[in-house]
This record gives C-alpha cells, structure tokens and sequence, in this order.
C-alpha cells in the first residue's frame, strides 16, 4: 500500500480567470459571464490534477476570492481595515472587520465541492478557514447590540455547518487550514491568543464524533503569499505542543522550506498523539525550482525515520496561491511540483515496502 498524498489547496488561477475577476468588479462582464470562467478553471484545474496522479485532488481553489475569506466576501457588513498580516517581503494583506451582526456565512465551502464535484473522478479534499481566523474578524471594542460571545457563537455553528455538509457530502477529507498558528505568537508571545485559538478550534471539532474526526485534519505553515511567509520567523516549537492538542486526526505540516527538518520531526515525534496522521510538507511552493522525485523520496524516508509509515503521509508545505490575486507563481510550476510530489512519495513507498 503506497504512503497517502494529499495536496494543500489553492493552484494559481488562469489569465483569462484573473482578468474575468477584474472585468466583472468593473462592471464590463456579467456574474454569470463570471461564473462560467470559474466553473470551467475548475474543470481544467481538476483535469489537470488527475493528470499528476495524485490520488486525492482539490478544486484549487479556483471560485475563491481567497482560502482565508470565501465564506464572507460579499458581505455587506464587513470593512476592509481589519487585522493587518505583514509578510516579510513589506506587502500587508488587511483582515476584514465586522462592522455589526447578525453574522452568517455567504458562501460556506460545501458550494465550491457541490461544482467541483460535477468534473472529478477521483476523491476530492475540502479545505474551509478555521474559526481562530475568522475570530478575528470581530473589532476589539464591542460592537453595539452584538457581543463577542453572539458573534462566536454564530461562527462555531457556521463552521460546524459547512463541515458537516462537505463530510455528508462525499468530502474524503475536510481540511482545516490553521495558517494562523505562529502567526499568533507573533501577535502574541505569551501565547495566550494561540491558546484562545485551540480551544476555540476544538468547540467546533468537538462537535464531530470520533469516526467522522478521521476524515477531519488541520493544516498549519507560516503564511505563502506572492514571494514570501508572514511567520517563519517564529520557532516551531512555540507551536508543535499546542498544535496536537486539537482534535483532529489528520495533520498538514509544512516543512520542506524549513532550515533543521530533522529538528521539527524529532518534536512532531515527541509531540504527536496516538492515532494522528502526519501528512509531511515535501514541496516548498515558494521554491520556484520544481523539486525532483529523488529529493522527495529522500524527504519522505528522512520523516519515516521519526514516523512510523503506517502513521505518515506527504503533502505541500502550503497552497501555491492562497489569494485570487497572486500571480507569482505559475500554473505549469505548480502542476509540475505536485506531480514530483506523487512521483517522490511512490518511489518512497517502494523503498520502504509499501508498494
């Protein structure tokens, strides 16, 4: 049995899609003219996934304005000045900020499976945003008849509901995407946000029985966005310890860009529960080398000496374009790692008798 390989998410959108999105906000395409450039992006992407092999695929993302806000753009009772995130190459991507309730989500993700679930043919993941992030969506004085307490009550049961559809739905796997992690000790260097964010992560998570908590999983990375991360200045190991402690069974763990991979698998060892499945980050999509299937195996069997293979699996390091707007990657280079991804992670399987 070959180790599983899973991708992270996003894939960078077409031209003719990017252009379509900036056409139709100014007003020269219809939203059905709209539409119809993300549903067949969706179709090509999908297509062009199965052609890696890759044996659980994605939408890449490709209808979401972003993995961080697809369920609330176009809300009118948001503002765009919300928490700054800076990455380190200077460039600032703003947080939306709730303005008043009630909250609802837009367009929760179980929309963006029902549409990619028209073209795949093989298992689709889903990813959905993590309550600890949109958490941050509300202001930090109090909003005038909507306390903090309404507004993450009303969260929890929206992202509890958009799971729930994407697992009754045929999801293989819901992927919760926990980017902001070392982010928050950033914020936080006593870590009392990124405890707030576990045991907010965990209300929702707690609601899942533990046979549907095999096919939940968390991904966690310092940030990718156009050329640069936005925590990885932050050691690991303010993260790793809090990070098991979801209640998850499935973890997407970037590490192919990290400096000392020996050093953050020896904690992931120490650290891991029983019955949690490692999914090892083999890609650095901010690496615009195509890394070789050589390499890959070769990361893949440096993890299996800390993981045991029946608990391990691959995956990237995190999604090659997060945002709808980011162009600084291409899609060829995105196609070409995934299917080193499947390649490497084969020729491991192999090595250690899997196959």
């Amino acid at each position: 049995m070959l180790l599983p390989t899973e991708p992270i998410g996003s894939i960078p959108r077409p031209a003719a899609l990017i252009e379509g999105i900036q056409d139709c906000e100014a007003g020269r395409i219809s939203q059905a003219e709209l539409h119809a450039l993300y549903h067949a992006a969706v179709q090509e992407t999908i297509e062009r996934l199965e052609a890696t092999g890759s044996p659980v695929i994605t939408d890449g993302e490709q209808a979401k304005h972003s993995f961080a806000t697809y369920a609330i753009y176009g809300l009118g009772n948001l503002a765009p000045d919300g928490v700054p995130i800076a990455f380190a190459d200077g460039h600032i991507r703003n947080f939306p900020r709730l303005t008043a309730g009630p909250f609802r989500y837009k367009t929760p993700a179980d929309v963006y499976l029902d549409i990619a679930q028209r073209y795949a043919h093989v298992p689709l993941k889903q990813a959905v945003i993590s309550a600890s992030a949109l958490s941050l969506l509300y202001p930090q004085g109090r909003l005038p008849g909507y306390s903090r307490e309404q507004y993450l009550d009303a969260l929890i049961a929206e992202q509890e509901g958009e799971m729930r559809r994407c697992l009754y739905k045929g999801a293989h796997v819901v992927q919760i995407d926990f980017t902001e992690g070392r982010l928050s000790i950033k914020l936080d260097p006593t870590r009392r946000l990124l405890h707030s964010f576990i045991d907010l992560n965990n209300l929702v998570l707690e609601r899942f029985s533990a046979e549907e908590r095999k096919r939940i999983g968390v991904h966690t990375c310092p940030g990718a966005d156009r050329h640069a991360a936005h925590s990885a200045d932050v050691d690991y190991a303010e993260l790793l310890p809090s990070l098991f402690e979801l209640q998850a069974t499935n973890f997407y763990l970037q590490l192919a860009s990290e400096a000392d991979r020996k050093r953050v698998l020896t904690m992931i060892r120490d650290h891991a529960k029983d019955g949690q499945r490692i999914f090892v980050g083999v890609i650095d999509p901010l690496n615009p080398r195509v890394e070789t299937p050589q390499e890959v195996r070769d990361r893949v069997l440096e993890a299996a000496a800390y993981i045991p293979p029946e608990r391990l699996g691959t995956t990237d390091d995190c999604g090659f374009a997060p945002f709808s707007d980011d162009t600084s990657r291409t899609r060829a280079t995105a196609f070409a790692k995934i299917q080193a991804r499947v390649a490497g992670t084969a020729l491991a399987s192999k090595v250690l008798g899997l196959d």
